[in-house]
Parts: structure tokens; sequence; C-alpha cells
């Protein structure tokens, strides 16, 4: 490699930073969504949600998609490599090429998360609306081993997107009229122009919650808990070991 390729290479690293590469992945969801408007099937777009919670905190969601069926309630992630989580698991786990991996809390449990808040603040103000949850992710990463689709969740690569929105959209009746999509969207709206503080105010709540989390005690390959074995043959015998819950599908061990 030459010097203006260590050069580039240098600048791509501090310019696609994992707030930039977010952002870039909800800007290329959000056309996929608009492009789902363009073929008849109509709604409104927002982005980045701050849903006010009980504790005084808030819980942002991505992208919702606001239509006649109902909210579509999308959490973006702009991973590459193989992907690998279940539905209960804290984590779940990119794997790179390179033999890297990288782990990321749960996108089922996050979303349902912001689901139950948006619920929760919609219902002071709104007859009950569906909502669904929808996980995407970049054509950059296969999914590997993730749950299949429910009535609860759909995951997805990002080209999917629009068949998958469009199978739901085909199978349910409409249950929102156009007046009501149009105040949920005002209503929202007002949920995205926050200050700065606030915004940092929300980062560091989740950076406190991210260190509370013992690292030593969770799976780096599929974001189980570890728990103590025992070695009961071999040179170890007798010795204590941490290995994944997991086992046998999963076979990580750590010394203790």
């Amino acid at each position: 490699m030459g010097l203006l390729d260590l050069i580039i290479d240098a600048v791509e690293d501090m310019y696609w930073t994992d707030e930039r590469l977010g952002k870039h992945g909800e800007d290329l969801t959000e056309r996929k969504l608009n492009l789902i408007s363009l073929f008849g099937r109509k709604g409104k777009t927002l982005r980045n949600i701050y849903i006010p919670k009980e504790n005084g905190e808030t819980s942002e969601i991505d992208l919702v998609y606001i239509t006649q069926k109902g909210i579509f309630v999308l959490e973006s992630k702009n991973y590459s490599g193989w992907i690998f989580g279940d539905a209960v698991s804290q984590y779940w786990t990119s794997c790179l090429p390179n033999g890297e991996n990288n782990r990321f809390y749960n996108p089922v449990k996050q979303n349902r998360t912001h689901i139950k808040w948006l619920r929760n603040y919609l219902s002071a103000s709104s007859a009950e609306v569906p909502l669904f949850s929808v996980i995407v992710f970049s054509e950059r990463c296969e999914l590997k081993k993730v749950p299949d689709d429910s009535d609860d969740v759909v995951i997805c690569n990002r080209d999917m997107l629009y068949w998958k929105i469009r199978s739901i959209w085909d199978k349910l009746p409409d249950s929102v009229s156009d007046t009501e999509i149009e105040r949920i969207y005002g209503l929202l709206s007002q949920l995205t122009n926050i200050t700065e503080a606030q915004k940092q105010a929300h980062i560091e709540s989740i950076n406190r919650k991210t260190k509370t989390v013992d690292d030593t005690k969770v799976c780096p390959r599929c974001g189980k808990p570890l728990v103590v074995r025992t070695a009961r043959s071999g040179s170890n015998a007798g010795k204590q070991f941490l290995g994944c819950s997991g086992f046998p599908k999963c076979r990580y061990t750590k010394n203790t």
C-alpha cells in the first residue's frame, strides 16, 4: 500500500465515525421508506424522536413511518460482516472477515423498549394505534443467525425493507385515518426538536447504563451469559473456568 492509500485510509477513518455511519444508515433507510410512499403506500417519516420516559430520561427512536396501517418503528443498524443473535440474549455479535467480533445491544429488545415508551406517550392523546417493530441492517452484512419474522418483529437487510413492509401492508386493513396520521405526525415532530443539552443528557444516560454491564460475564461471540463450570477431565480436571451458557451451540470458554 502506497503513501497516498495510507493517507486516504486515515482520512476516511477520521470521517466515518460511529455517529456518521449511524446517520448515513438512517439516511439510506429513509430513502427506502420514501420509495414505498412513491409507489402508492403513503406515509409520513420522522427521524431521531426522543420519547419521554417516566423517570425523566428519553428513549431515542431512529425512524418512524406513520401510515394508515399503523406506525412502523424502525431501528437502523449500519454494521458489516456476519450477524448472530436471538430474541433473548442481551447482546448480538457482528463478525468481520478479519476475525474481529463486535458486540451490540440486542436490537429486538432495544426496539421493544422504544415501542413501549412510544405507546405510553401516544396513549395519553390517541386511540390505540398498531405499532410494528422493524430492525433494518445494511446490505453490507449477512444475517447468519437471527430470529425469524413474527407478528411482533421483522428483521431484514435494507434492500428487503420495501418488500417486508409491503407484505405487512397488504395483509392489514386501514386502521388510522388521514386526519389521525397528520395529528400523530405533528405530535411526534415536536419530539425531534430538542436542545443540544437534552441530547447530551440522553447520551450520558446511555453511557452510564453501558458502564454498569460487566463485560467479563457476557460471551463475546453470542452475547449469552457466561457461567462458572468445572473441568471434568484432562490436565485441568477440577479447575473452574467460564463457559458460554449457550453450550453446545457456542463453545466459548475463558479462564477465571
